[in-house]
């Protein structure tokens, strides 16, 4: 293998300063703040700061809210990784095998992915609306009062259908050029030695695929743990007591509204533990199954 030479030694580490600047100051610096924060109790107009130890992580676990709220962001992120996966590869499967006006189509499908996660939300308000809505309608129609805002699962129902929408052409993009980097004389053979279409697709093409959907899952779980954080701003409407939110949005409740910051940071701290070991749990287990070519 060819080694790239450099006409300094200082120069590769020139090139990394910036990112790692970047890295440092709006991750590494808050993190350590977070960490910091947690053991105290601190006046939220900065006057001071007292000690605590772990009270905050107990005052925090202990807390009749925060169990409910973590089970909710695990069926949220489920659901909505699930969903956005599924109908991505679906609608990228679809996409491939479509020969006229298959421009118009792919683009169709990607521009929902430049609108903002609070663009989105407003968007989907509107179809939940309770007085113009066509969802809320349609829902009507079947013998289904839908109270967007006021019910805990239909607001939940909402939330879910948008987050899902707003990540589905992300979902498309890749799997599309996953699918359309697999070479012909693949495709070929695989129609050759499998003449049922679902066979031909979870036997070949699907694990060709592996590398894409396994980045596409780290993505999507990232996503729906925090990148969803406007869309639950929009569409609780300032009523969380009332309405389902994720852990992301209880930090911002607790830390923002309600002036606990070393409560707010210890919960930072218990999520950042939990995607870490995911996030270990997925390159140790699942990436086992991964297969790169």
């Amino acid at each position: 293998m060819k080694r790239v030479q450099f006409s300094s030694p200082l120069l590769p580490y020139l090139f990394l300063a910036p990112q790692m600047v970047i890295i440092i100051v709006f991750f590494y610096w808050p993190s350590v703040q977070a960490i910091q924060s947690s053991f105290y109790l601190e006046d939220p107009f900065g006057f001071g700061a007292s000690f605590v130890g772990l009270d905050n992580y107990r005052d925090v676990l202990a807390g009749s809210q925060y169990a409910g709220i973590a089970l909710f962001t695990l069926v949220f992120t489920v659901l909505v990784s699930g969903f956005s996966l599924g109908i991505g590869l679906l609608l990228a499967v679809k996409a491939d095998g479509v020969i006229r006006g298959n421009a118009t189509y792919k683009t169709m499908l990607i521009w929902v992915y430049a609108i903002a996660p609070p663009v989105a939300a407003l968007i989907g308000l509107m179809f939940f609306d309770q007085h113009i809505g066509p969802i809320v309608k349609l829902a009507a129609f079947f013998g289904v009062e839908l109270k967007i805002g006021l019910n805990f699962n239909d607001t939940a129902f909402a939330m879910i259908v948008v987050a899902v929408w707003k990540q589905i052409p992300y979902n498309f993009i890749f799997f599309l050029s996953g699918l359309q980097g697999i070479p012909v004389s693949v495709r070929e053979a695989a129609l050759v030695d499998c003449k049922s279409g679902f066979r031909r697709f979870w036997t070949v093409i699907l694990p060709l695929l592996a590398p894409t959907a396994f980045f596409l899952l780290i993505i999507n779980m990232t996503y729906s743990l925090f990148d969803t954080f406007g869309v639950i701003d929009v569409m609780v409407k300032d009523k969380a007591a009332n309405n389902p939110i994720t852990l992301v949005y209880k930090v911002y409740m607790d830390g923002f509204r309600g002036n606990d910051l070393g409560g707010s940071s210890a919960q930072s701290v218990i999520l950042m533990i939990v995607v870490f070991a995911l996030t270990i749990f997925q390159f140790r287990f699942i990436e086992r199954r991964v297969h790169y070519n």
